[in-house]
């Protein structure tokens, strides 16, 4: 009965004040639409990020030769340490928690035509594993290499979708046939178009892949130009990289906590800062639109002082008539949790249209795709409550207060 009053009330004014109570409303669907905006566009530019870097690779580790910086055991230092075909092995069978590891041999300036168009790109050396790496899927019909290609040393070649595209343009390519250094090879697949957004030998739509032992076949070198490897989950991989130098220490006599001995690239440390930044983007993104909803809710609260003003006799005539201060405060708050949450839910509608509209525009790529998540709604309502009852609390109790005699006095 009570909730009904009150809405009846609540109505009856929002038709009597149609000016104020539109400008109140539209306060707090701006402050709305602007934190959910900014936290919806915040987290597509966040999740387009984490893709751009994932194309490089989840969680992995590069790893180069390097320069020992101690002596050990008699040895001195400055001995520079390489890393050879069959460490690759040793790694993999000495530190079980290694979920992938794969060699990596790069030709810097090979030659690669088709009829008459020659590119000069980088040809990289690999094992199959190394898809699994660097986050490469081959395009539809076509697969990275595998190992049989391994094991009988086959010319066959992957792509990077660029270079395909710089060969064959639109014509299909997987079966054709391509000239590396003029020796024909076997192109068995495209690089699926990727984001990435950081590399240590250029993007992999430039390159060409090829099986290891082949590539180990028309280039002969000493050593490799680097490795790759992924612990079996992220937290392991502090004691796999401590691992690593246990055990080509033990190999290459240099001291384990000789850290300039290897050179290694620890892409969970690029992810971890990176969110930690976009923690406390998102949070300064958040307060900003915070803000902006709080001067929504001044606004209220001013607007329900005036109602009491204008109210006074009535709320007297009721006080009078037997109606308790519970019942006078909660009708006030009551109205203004119902005109904070109707500007709300207007707030929530504009915002989603943008977002569904947003799309048309093309900017996926600088900005991502904005996206509105079960927390940032859940957030945003327990903030329109809060600023709803603070904003109406203590109009409410200055009009629960009223003495009904001074009330009713002209």
């Amino acid at each position: 009965m009570h909730l009904w009053l009150f809405l009846r009330q609540i109505f009856r004014d929002m038709r009597s004040q149609k000016l104020r109570t539109l400008l109140t409303i539209f306060g707090i669907v701006w402050g709305t639409t602007a934190v959910i905006l900014l936290l919806a566009f915040g987290q597509g530019l966040y999740r387009s990020q984490v893709k751009a870097m994932h194309g490089l690779g989840e969680y992995i580790v590069i790893m180069w030769g390097g320069k020992t910086a101690k002596t050990f055991q008699g040895l001195p230092k400055g001995r520079r340490i390489g890393l050879r075909e069959e460490d690759t092995e040793l790694l993999r069978s000495q530190i079980k928690q290694i979920a992938y590891i794969s060699p990596e041999r790069t030709r810097w300036n090979a030659a690669v035509s088709y009829g008459k168009k020659v590119f000069v790109v980088q040809v990289v050396g690999t094992n199959p594993e190394f898809a699994l790496l660097r986050s490469i899927v081959a395009d539809r019909g076509g697969r990275f290499i595998n190992h049989l290609d391994m094991e009988n040393k086959e010319r066959a070649i992957f792509l990077g979708n660029d270079l395909k595209e710089d060969l064959f343009g639109e014509e299909e390519a997987i079966g054709k046939i391509v000239l590396v250094d003029r020796v024909p090879f076997t192109i068995v697949g495209v690089l699926k178009e990727k984001p990435q957004d950081s590399s240590y030998s250029g993007r992999d739509e430039n390159k060409g892949f090829i099986p290891y032992t082949t590539c180990a076949s028309m280039y002969p070198a000493k050593y490799l130009n680097n490795m790759v490897f992924k612990a079996e989950s992220p937290h392991l991989t502090e004691y796999v990289k401590k691992r690593v130098y246990e055990v080509l220490g033990k190999k290459y006599k240099f001291d384990p906590e000789d850290d300039e001995a290897l050179s290694m690239w620890d892409t969970s440390e690029m992810e971890a800062f990176f969110n930690a930044f976009f923690g406390g983007f998102q949070l300064f993104l958040g307060i900003l639109g915070a803000l902006t909803l709080i001067v929504g809710g001044i606004g209220v609260s001013n607007i329900m002082n005036v109602v009491v003003e204008e109210r006074t006799r009535e709320i007297g005539i009721k006080m009078a008539l037997g109606a308790k201060k519970r019942f006078v405060l909660l009708q006030f708050i009551f109205e203004t949790l119902v005109i904070t949450f109707i500007g709300g839910g207007i707030g929530f509608i504009i915002s989603y249209g943008i977002i569904q509209v947003f799309p048309v525009f093309k900017a996926e790529e600088y900005v991502g795709t904005p996206e509105i998540s079960v927390m940032v709604a859940v957030a945003v309502t327990c903030l329109l409550g809060l600023i709803g009852l603070f904003s109406g609390f203590f109009p409410a109790r200055r009009a629960a207060n009223l003495n009904p005699v001074e009330a009713l006095r002209p």
